[in-house]
């Protein structure tokens, strides 16, 4: 309990509620190990690196009004394979680490078709304690490649630690969850706040983190449920996109403010 406690103290008083701009793995490395309950993340996809969709060539296909057709702000999304790898692994290993011991990591990621065959993250997830595989049914596009069916779903590891449990009820969920994609939102990659409020609110009290903020799409469900919440991004962009977004939300109604304003952030 004391180690619990003086963790929490570290957060509250130099990290929580705010955004960090900065790079994420070397941020939780100054986190508090066994400090964090909950994570909910989608890392960039590397889509640029795909041979079925036409991002990496440029010529778009179903993607050709695809805002990630530029990559991310500060990130081309076309790593090598197996330095992508190595570099989600490294990530969700600290993940791991800042977890605490009834911790859960919500892992949202895509599986594709890569040189005409199922290219299902395994590589990425393999050896982390995955309890669940849960499918996103959202919209589908237009496919091109008369190969294999129209994709219309992504997947979200739930990576548990041993005393993870479901918060009350929760547990009457099935594993597929119907959200359309968030579709008025700047973020070339978005997901939908009510994904990430039920990833959140399924899970025990504690504080809510993700390592690939965006656009503050976590922070702003961990608000809705009064949950406390840090999050981080390396691109400056996105930092000031999440705070605006944050700052401007409409937490009764569930919409965002017309007006912007610009406030400072935490860079830590």
């Amino acid at each position: 309990m004391e180690k619990e406690a003086y963790a929490k103290n570290v957060i509250d008083k130099i990290l929580l509620n705010k955004f960090h701009c900065g790079d994420t793995i070397e941020f939780m490395k100054k986190l508090p190990r066994e400090s964090i309950s909950i994570i909910v993340t989608s890392p960039p996809y590397n889509l640029k690196n795909s041979t079925g969709n036409g991002m990496k060539d440029g010529r778009g296909g179903k993607w050709s009004n695809a805002k990630l057709i530029n990559g991310y702000s500060n990130y081309n999304d076309n790593m090598p394979h197996d330095q992508y790898v190595k570099w989600q692994r490294n990530c969700l290993t600290e993940m791991m680490n800042i977890l605490t011991e009834d911790g859960v990591i919500f892992y949202n990621h895509k599986w594709r078709v890569q040189n005409g065959l199922l290219q299902d993250r395994h590589d990425i997830v393999e050896g982390f304690p995955v309890r669940q595989i849960i499918i996103w049914k959202r919209s589908g596009g237009i496919n091109f490649n008369r190969g294999y069916f129209l994709p219309t779903y992504e997947v979200i590891y739930m990576i548990a630690k041993p005393k993870f449990i479901l918060t009350k009820g929760a547990n009457k969920m099935t594993d597929v969850w119907e959200f359309p994609q968030e579709m008025n939102n700047k973020h070339p990659a978005p997901f939908p706040i009510e994904l990430a409020k039920r990833c959140i609110s399924a899970s025990p009290s504690g504080i809510v983190f993700d390592p690939f903020m965006g656009s503050g799409t976590s922070a702003i469900a961990a608000k809705i449920l009064n949950r406390d919440w840090l999050g981080v991004d390396k691109s400056q962009d996105y930092c000031d996109m999440a705070l605006n977004r944050y700052t401007n939300f409409n937490y009764k109604n569930g919409f965002q403010n017309p007006k912007i304003l610009k406030i400072s952030f935490s860079d830590y």
